[in-house]
């Protein structure tokens, strides 16, 4: 355990929120102390629910560690039991409240509430919050979901999608629809959107859809073990992987795998003379594993960039990440540590970013562009508007989402690099008003000054004994964003070769055709 500003996942107990909060009929009373109890913030805030989440705290105090913990629970569990009438509850620690051992399943065991009652038993100190979400959503599978005859219709249940997930409510709708298509029933989708008695009827569907095996594989696989359910393996996210998506579920269903793709516009952008410009672009990917090496196979193989770096915070899956940037070609950078990840990315030195919201912050640092592909992520990745992720629509909102910086990041740089023309200064006004140039008024050059050189704001900071000139800065900025960094640490490589500390515009120039040899 450390101290840090910034975690890419919570406890595992913010796990079991996520699917008490994903699912309806369930009520979660969790043993925690002051300062523990921040559920309200998490999903009506950043999700922007329209109701809060079923979760009820015992709330305990210093001053409580003395006397009766254990009545303070079971008072909880009673009163919310009374007040929610909860088809089924879970009951759990906190990270904090795990320390004093008051046992809350053994506890609410032997109150008599009139619904099942499933203890979660999470390993605060070792695991986090997808682990803790996986286990929370095995164990009511575990306690709730028995073996039934098959439905007469195909049907398949949907795996892993919960609360503060990213763009989970739009993906269902998404897949639901193409499995529609192709003639299978949804019987099931949980945690979201299920209540406890749905969960009892899962084990009459044919097989088992799992949507984010980080959330979903634990019971996909005890349902496979104790149902005799197969489940898919392919995550539907892009072009390549919906169709290979398809072929599975035909294959275990024996249904045709001729879906109408109609609406699907990915492909013919991505190949267009308008986006050629994207072709060999260096991309870090960074996030949760399967959005990570789903976005990779997205980017090399459907949109033409170069896959620099990808890694993955969530340790549970780091093996298959292990084997996705193995062909890739890349090192796979495992961590929970964002200092780590920062630095990996300014050493990749890539032109783009796709991450969660912390590469969001990391991007701006660097001045690189990003787009977000990945939880944790904040209030705007929760859009009104229809945007999965999943399926052949969301293949092209993937593609809105990631050339949109790009494209930006481009047009920025237009602006700066002719910000001194007639035409182009701000007090020019807009062309598109029909406003007039107004040419630039000379402004006298400024007398120089010992100080000129350690008083200009570099675009980068200066390495070592190396500084950069004024002039060269600026002749530095007309470079556009995406190379600026490798034109820079080049220039500082040569100057440094030929033991010069002082760079100029020449010796930027110089250092340009000693590369380009």
């Amino acid at each position: 355990m450390k101290l840090t500003l910034w975690t890419y996942e919570g406890p595992p107990h913010v796990g079991a929120m996520r699917v008490a909060t994903a699912m309806k009929g369930l009520h979660l009373v969790l043993h925690a102390p002051q300062g523990d109890t921040y559920a309200d913030l998490l999903f009506t805030m950043i999700e922007r629910r329209d109701h809060r989440p079923p979760v009820t705290f015992t709330t305990f105090r210093a001053s409580d560690l003395g006397g009766d913990t254990a009545g303070l629970f079971k008072s909880a569990a009673q009163s919310a039991y009374d007040r929610f009438q909860p088809q089924a509850m879970l009951v759990g620690s906190s990270c904090t409240a795990e320390l004093i051992q008051d046992d809350p399943g053994g506890l609410a065991s032997t109150m008599g509430l009139n619904c099942p009652v499933v203890a979660l038993d999470l390993p605060s100190y070792s695991r986090k919050e997808n682990f803790g979400a996986d286990e929370t959503f095995l164990a009511l599978v575990r306690a709730l979901a028995k073996p039934m005859a098959r439905t007469e219709a195909i049907t398949c249940n949907l795996l892993g999608a919960t609360a503060l997930g990213f763009r989970h409510r739009d993906d269902v709708a998404e897949i639901t629809a193409l499995l529609a298509k192709m003639g299978v029933t949804v019987n099931v989708c949980a945690p979201l959107g299920a209540t406890p008695d749905d969960l009892t009827r899962m084990g009459q569907a044919h097989f088992n859809v799992v949507l984010y095996p980080e959330t979903g594989e634990g019971a996909a696989r005890y349902m496979e073990r104790a149902f005799g359910q197969p489940f898919t393996k392919c995550i539907p996210i892009g072009v390549g992987a919906t169709r290979e998506f398809i072929r599975e579920v035909a294959g275990i269903t024996g249904l045709s795998a001729d879906v109408d793709e109609t609406g699907l516009r990915q492909p013919w952008w991505s190949a267009s003379v308008d986006s050629t410009y994207l072709t060999g672009k260096r991309v870090f990917l960074f996030g949760d594993a399967t959005h990570v090496i789903t976005a990779a196979r997205i980017a090399a193989e459907e949109i033409g960039f170069t896959v620099v770096g990808m890694g993955c915070y969530n340790r549970e899956q780091a093996r298959p990440l292990r084997a996705a940037a193995a062909k890739h070609g890349v090192e796979p950078l495992i961590s929970d540590d964002y200092l780590e990840v920062e630095a990996a990315i300014a050493a990749a030195a890539p032109e783009l970013i796709l991450g969660t919201q912390m590469e969001r912050h990391i991007a701006k640092r660097l001045g690189i562009p990003c787009a977000v592909i990945s939880a944790p992520v904040h209030v705007q990745d929760f859009p009104a508007r229809y945007s999965p992720q999943m399926g052949f629509e969301g293949a092209n909102v993937i593609f809105d989402t990631w050339v949109h910086p790009l494209v930006m990041g481009l047009e920025e740089h237009l602006l700066t690099m002719f910000r001194e023309d007639f035409e182009f200064h701000d007090a020019a006004g807009a062309s598109h008003h029909g406003g007039k140039a107004i040419a630039r008024v000379a402004e006298p050059e400024p007398v120089a000054a010992p100080v000129a050189v350690a008083a200009s704001v570099p675009v980068v900071a200066p390495s070592g004994d190396i500084r950069w000139l004024p002039d060269a800065e600026r002749e530095l900025k007309k470079i556009p964003f995406f190379v600026r960094g490798v034109a820079k640490r080049n220039t500082e490589r040569f100057a440094a070769g030929k033991g010069i500390a002082d760079i100029s515009v020449d010796t930027l120039y110089e250092a340009k055709a000693h590369y380009a040899r």
